[in-house]
């Protein structure tokens, strides 16, 4: 029984309460992501489980769950043993499995030779260079959308800076007119939802509805930038070509279907738990305000505390060895990166928030041959937003109400984050005089 089906049935509370007991009489832990507190703090979780069972058997889910550093980097790593294709497993104990395979899949959940030939094509069009050249445009338009917030102390993060930066930089590197961003957005809230186990019917119904309604507002414009191309990611993607292949239109849709979610979540989850974890920690982000050049630094430190994708899957190809447990062909690997991350054997005091840390990376833009494509642009937002808020507020911090996170357990980030400021004197900000129409596109 998948994690999807046990929710959805008439005897799921007595199955839950049942299964979740003998996982703790047999490990002393166990795994319930759907739990309120969960979703609201996985952590406590994640320690419990590395430090007494860092192998877990899901009893509820059938997947095993894997939560120590090593040995999620080391899995992430081999694609040969632990593979990403779902397509072959036939959803076996995949949530939302049968939405899923409704969705042409893209190079996240393809393996070689499919996934080499279309990364190799995708990656010709999203190169540094292009990222590092949109740097002095994406701190203007930071600028910008805090100039819209007016004169008020306090507003929300999310509404008003981290879900409205990366969705602008992604619809203007993809092509999308101005007047269509707001349904952009709505697009990619709602094909993120089906990364979650808890997606409901209805959510489901609309992923699919999506899809179809991305495709047809697409397809005249890949066709188009295929006669005439522009300066977008749309023509760079149509234009890719490696040994003489292509993308198929088909493949052009699902890698800007991917870059659309991707592009927004995971940066805008970023600023987000990044500004909630430095504000718990007020001795952080003074040091940033004293010492802005440690500021890449930090955003990895922010990366590793508050990871905005906090699980990953892998399909097991032959038995395998995993610490103390055999993972048999067929089966699946739950991988815990948010509790890699805090892993104690791979980073000191892994609990506190440190952003002059230096030890060794964290893994929340992957590893190996899926390590995420957009992590420059990722990265460059992230630090962008942070540098912004503390030139222009001398001081941050929680506002009236309490920080709301989204109702997921893949990708974990906030829905509401309300903050008050104290505005620097004067009102001069570099990137402030910009050309306020740059970013319309």
């Amino acid at each position: 029984m998948t994690l999807g089906d046990t929710i959805r049935s008439a005897i799921a509370p007595a199955y839950v309460r049942t299964r979740l007991l003998q996982e703790r009489i047999q490990s002393g832990v166990s795994w319930y992501p759907l739990d309120s507190d969960y979703i609201a703090d996985p952590y406590p979780t994640y320690r419990r489980l590395r430090e007494r069972d860092p192998y877990h058997r899901s009893l509820l889910t059938g997947m095993l769950v894997v939560s120590r550093y090593e040995d999620v980097d080391a899995i992430l790593r081999d694609h040969q043993r632990f593979r990403n294709g779902e397509r072959e497993w036939q959803g076996r104990g995949i949530s939302n499995s049968d939405i899923r395979e409704q969705l042409t899949p893209s190079i996240l959940s393809l393996d070689p030779p499919d996934h080499t030939r279309l990364r190799g094509l995708v990656n010709r069009a999203f190169t540094p260079r292009q990222i590092n050249m949109m740097e002095d445009h994406v701190r203007a338009t930071a600028h910008r959308l805090l100039d819209e917030v007016g004169d008020s102390d306090e507003f929300d993060l999310m509404a008003n800076l981290a879900t409205l930066l990366p969705m602008i930089v992604i619809a203007e590197m993809i092509g999308v007119p101005t007047e269509d961003r707001a349904q952009f957005k709505l697009w990619s809230d709602r094909l993120a939802r089906v990364l979650e186990p808890n997606l409901t019917k209805e959510e489901g119904r609309l992923v699919l509805q999506t899809a179809d309604e991305f495709h047809d507002f697409f397809a005249p414009i890949i066709e188009e930038r295929r006669r005439n191309p522009k300066d977008d990611l749309v023509s760079r993607l149509v234009l890719a070509e490696e040994e003489g292949n292509q993308l198929t239109t088909e493949e052009t849709q699902v890698t800007l279907r991917l870059l659309l979610v991707a592009g927004n979540e995971t940066t805008t989850n970023l600023i987000g738990n990044g500004l909630r974890a430095l504000l718990g920690h007020p001795d952080q982000i003074e040091l940033l305000r004293e010492q802005p050049e440690r500021m890449p630094t930090a955003i990895e430190e922010l990366l590793r505390y508050d990871a905005p994708v906090q699980v990953d899957g892998r399909y097991v190809a032959e038995d395998a060895a995993i610490g103390d447990k055999v993972a048999e062909r067929g089966s699946r690997l739950l991988l815990l990166i948010g509790g890699a991350n805090r892993d104690p054997e791979q980073f000191s005091d892994p609990e506190t928030l440190d952003v002059t840390r230096e030890e060794a990376v964290n893994i929340s833009f992957g590893r190996g041959i899926h390590h995420c494509l957009g992590a420059p642009l990722a990265r460059m937002e992230g630090r962008i937003a942070f540098e912004v808020l503390l030139e222009r507020f001398g001081e941050i911090g929680f506002g009236s109400g309490e920080p709301v996170y989204k109702p997921n357990i893949v990708l974990r980030g906030l829905q509401q984050f309300p903050i008050r400021v104290r505005r620097r004197g004067g009102r001069s900000f570099a990137g402030a005089e910009a050309d306020p129409t740059a970013a319309a596109g």
